[in-house]
């Protein structure tokens, strides 16, 4: 029998402050793009870095490998570890989302929208759970029960893929359709998303890595990224005309952008430092 592939929780994938939440930022970061076999001293030397006590980071290993997302191996009293394929699957589809958002519509908006009508029965919580999170992935708001919203039109075959995995694709609506008039479409984006929060989120990240300090870069860059993970999940990506003023999405996007490219080769280096030195 097929082994179902491992989940991801919401929490996890958006970058919570958690031991795992933070491991994961750490495979995405170094680990996926080495291509290596990583030592348990070098999670340990790179979360302690970040606060995380040694006990906390072998639980979130072990508890990441017993969820299907990496697989050890032991070279005499060490052990060592490995993205499972189904990890670099998801790692691949993470960076190339972080490293490619740009936190407001860069071309100009056609105007069209893609609603979907679905719903789940109350009874239904995995699908309904499903259905919530893996549409807000995908960039969809909600501002009706049963009515999801986007401006990317071009969606559709990712909706639809979610649809399916949720159980509700025979009964759902889903079109690509234009306002015609009547009401105030900032109103609808201000019910589907929770701007006023993304805005202060992003102030809170220009707040915080306006002036890093200039130390190690491992450090520096493993919190930036991990910061900036979870605005993939938060923001919905709206053409400029719908965007509140000001808006510090734009800003934030060039502040991160221009972190990673100071201190990630630094910290890419320092990382491969640490993990010979384990060999």
């Amino acid at each position: 029998m097929t082994q179902p592939a491992p989940r991801l929780s919401r929490r996890h994938a958006a970058g919570s402050p958690s031991a795992r939440g933070l491991l994961f930022t750490v495979l995405g970061e170094f680990v996926l793009p080495t291509g290596k076999t990583a030592w348990t001293s070098t999670f340990i030397d790179v979360l302690g870095r970040l606060g995380v006590e040694e006990k906390a980071t072998r639980q979130a290993l072990m508890r990441t490998a017993a969820d299907g997302w990496l697989v050890s191996k032991r070279v005499g009293r060490r052990s060592a570890w490995t993205l499972s394929p189904a990890a670099e699957r998801l790692l691949v589809e993470g960076t190339e989302r972080i490293y490619s958002f740009p936190a407001v519509t860069a071309a100009g908006w056609d105007g069209r929208w893609l609603v979907v009508l679905a719903r789940t029965p109350e009874t239904e919580r995995p699908a309904r759970h499903l259905l919530r999170t893996r549409l807000s992935w995908a960039g969809l708001g909600s501002p009706a029960p049963g009515v999801w919203v986007s401006t990317h039109a071009d969606r559709v075959t990712e909706v639809e893929r979610v649809l399916t995995e949720a159980g509700v694709l025979g009964e759902a609506q889903v079109f690509v359709a234009s306002h015609a008039g009547h009401g105030d479409l900032r109103t609808l984006v201000r019910q589907a998303w929770d701007l006023d929060g993304i805005e202060q989120s992003y102030e809170e990240f220009i707040d915080r890595f306006r002036r890093p300090p200039a130390r190690d870069p491992l450090a520096v860059t493993a919190e930036l990224v991990h910061a900036w993970r979870r605005f993939p999940w938060i923001d919905p990506v709206l053409p400029t005309t719908l965007l509140p003023t000001p808006w510090s999405g734009i800003a934030a996007a060039k502040l991160f952008t221009r972190l990673h490219d100071r201190f990630g080769a630094d910290a890419r280096a320092a990382w491969r430092g640490l993990d010979d030195a384990g060999d």
